[in-house]
């Protein structure tokens, strides 16, 4: 078996991006306990736990609602289908929107500044590799421009009462 082809659905599945994600991911982890801040500070171990938290619900519901369809990398399955349901009808991507959650909060849990950068680095690698997988999904799903339309990228939308709401 040559391992050439399996090389290349690698790289056209966007194996690339799962790499560099799991190497910041990695160093989050990494930098929080090598280089963690000095004496307790409740306020921030507080915010860290409830990111986390937050983080958790967002990926626990991503997985679910994924179902068949998840894979770890960009590029969707070809018998995947558009989910448009539960957590995916408020955000786009909130497997993305869970790991960046997770890692500020663990950066704050151990007041590291290291981790906090290399988690704040999540922010713009997961735009970017959103947008190529956009790309994809575009190609893919032709209601999906329409569905990103509705639905914001990373982080819900607040909906605010109407008059006939009040």
């Amino acid at each position: 078996m040559s391992i050439e082809p399996f090389a290349g659905s690698f790289r056209e599945r966007g194996g690339s991006w799962v790499v560099a994600q799991s190497i910041l991911m990695v160093a989050v982890l990494v930098l929080g306990v090598t280089n963690r801040g000095e004496g307790p500070n409740p306020p921030l171990l507080t915010t860290g736990a409830l990111l986390c938290a937050v983080g958790g619900y967002f990926g626990i519901a991503g997985v679910r609602g994924l179902g068949r369809n998840r894979t770890p990398y960009p590029r969707p399955l070809p018998e995947a289908h558009l989910v448009q349901s539960g957590i995916y009808a408020r955000v786009r991507h909130p497997l993305y929107t869970s790991v960046i959650l997770v890692c500020l909060g663990w950066a704050l849990i151990w007041r590291s500044r290291p981790a906090l950068a290399a988690a704040l680095l999540l922010i713009p690698f997961f735009y970017a590799k959103a947008r190529r997988e956009e790309r994809w999904l575009v190609v893919r799903f032709p209601g999906y421009i329409e569905y990103a339309r509705r639905v914001p990228r990373f982080v819900p939308r607040w909906k605010t009462p109407t008059k006939a709401g009040l």
